[in-house]
């Protein structure tokens, strides 16, 4: 398994992604906006491997909110659609709550999503 990607939420989408691409090398791929939810993300690359998701929802107003600013998941790659099937049900038994899926996102990723045992979101998808 690897850490396949970081997401934070963040108030100006476009400051925070020319901070990474201008600080740390990082390049971006196109921004994707979900016009139903008002969700808009950019993947950010960096050379040495490894992405951070910048995320934002127009209705975010208070960090007090599910929504909020700074960590918003851990996203660990475990193979296909049917290792990320399997660990799903493996965690469920053990009494870990599914939050979401697994299900084919909008921007196409097959991914679950569970809380650890401090209740941080873990994305669990298929490479």
């Amino acid at each position: 398994m690897k850490i396949e990607h970081i997401g934070i939420w963040v108030q100006d989408l476009e400051i925070m992604k020319t901070f990474y691409e201008n600080y740390f090398q990082a390049t971006s791929n196109a921004l994707y906006h979900n016009q139903t939810t008002g969700f808009r993300s950019y993947f950010l690359s960096f050379a040495t491997g490894g992405r951070l998701e910048l995320m934002h929802k127009d209705q975010m107003v208070t960090p007090l909110l599910a929504d909020c600013f700074g960590y918003a998941h851990l996203a660990m790659a475990v193979g296909d659609k049917q290792a990320v099937d399997q660990l799903v049900a493996r965690l469920q038994a053990d009494g870990f709550a599914l939050i979401n899926g697994p299900r084919t996102t909008g921007d196409g990723y097959y991914e679950a999503v569970i809380q650890d045992p401090e209740g941080n979101l873990v994305e669990i998808m298929a490479e």
